[in-house]
């Protein structure tokens, strides 16, 4: 009931843009993942219902992309109907998992998509396929293939080690901020080539040399959570991407040959560290009361009433860290955020 749930949702979107009013996300595709995934998928068409009526029509394209002239594209908005077109052309032909492998490696260093929101997408799109490979499913793995592409975005180059070996949460504190954090993402992290520490930030990954990939990106998901929770209150909305960017990497390693594994981890932790330079305030507030009795079904219902797309999320993310770690913490940064965001 549950995945034809989800995938009654994901027709109901697939006629609709990736972006609405100017270049906001279309989030629709990921809450509706989210909601479905924990559980809750009772509320997914009643908050379409609502949804929907913000959202434009899926763009025309102007010229089909060739699969040989793929990289003059890359990047530009105008050509979003083409990527879409391409994508569907992609995955009408071939295996979803070997489209997602040849593409991945192309889009990753443009991790900052859309405000890292196309990787995101990609990454709700494959937790989705690995339950349960389905026609809506495999057409919407294409459209957020295609609006990663559309808005495909570099972030400045990081550096080259050796670097020493730090927790996650240690080199979120470190990160340095951009000095003016007053308009808009893409002003924000142009920023970031005038740091002299971001190519060493960027850089170094956090982790132990002999923890396994997905240890040291879920490690960096967890401090970007928690972190949330005593940094957040700067721009709730803006900076829960910096556990949901990581997050969306590491949902989609499943389906990804290992080869990818190692600069998809390094290209998660720079969307991290780019995040928090852009957004994070200099000063730490409390962290929140935990209340140990807090469950994940609760805090999902605290961030649908919302209504906020970015709450329901962040709601999903967090409970992946308090289903790895146990820790109420990440409920009750959860809980905050929710209220946060709510009242931003």
């Amino acid at each position: 009931m549950t995945g034809s749930m989800l995938d009654e949702a994901y027709e109901r979107v697939q006629h609709t843009g990736p972006e609405r009013n100017g270049w906001l996300s279309n989030h629709a595709p990921m809450a509706v993942e989210a909601l479905t995934y924990r559980g809750h998928g009772e509320t997914v068409h009643r908050w379409l219902d609502s949804y929907l009526t913000q959202l434009e029509d899926r763009p025309r394209g102007i010229a089909a992309i060739s699969p040989e002239q793929w990289r003059d594209p890359l990047g530009d908005p105008v050509r979003t109907g083409d990527w879409l077109n391409y994508f569907d052309r992609e995955l009408a032909d071939e295996p979803w998992r070997d489209v997602l492998a040849r593409w991945w490696p192309r889009l990753l260093p443009g991790i900052a998509a859309g405000a890292t929101h196309g990787v995101i997408r990609v990454g709700h799109a494959a937790r989705a396929l690995l339950d349960q490979e389905t026609g809506p499913r495999i057409t919407e793995l294409g459209q957020g293939l295609a609006y990663w592409a559309a808005r495909w975005q570099p972030l400045a180059a990081p550096g080259s080690g050796p670097y020493p070996t730090t927790d996650p949460r240690s080199a979120l504190d470190a990160v340095p901020l951009v000095p003016d954090q007053r308009a808009g993402i893409r002003a924000r992290l142009a920023q970031l080539a005038e740091l002299p520490a971001w190519p060493a930030t960027a850089g170094a990954v956090p982790g132990g040399d002999n923890d396994d990939v997905r240890t040291r990106l879920a490690g960096i998901v967890d401090a970007a959570v928690l972190r949330h929770g005593t940094h957040g209150y700067a721009n709730p909305v803006m900076l829960v991407h910096a556990a949901t960017a990581p997050n969306a990497v590491l949902r989609a390693l499943p389906a990804l040959p290992e080869t990818l594994w190692a600069p998809s981890l390094a290209a998660a932790w720079a969307a991290t560290a780019a995040v928090t330079a852009a957004y994070a305030p200099p000063m730490a507030r409390p962290a929140p009361d935990v209340h140990p009795g807090r469950t994940v079904d609760e805090v999902m219902q605290q961030a649908t009433a919302t209504a906020d797309a970015h709450a329901i999320k962040f709601a999903d993310t967090a409970a992946d860290t308090y289903g790895r770690s146990g820790d109420p913490a990440a409920l009750a940064t959860a809980a905050r955020t929710t209220t946060q965001i709510a009242d931003d």
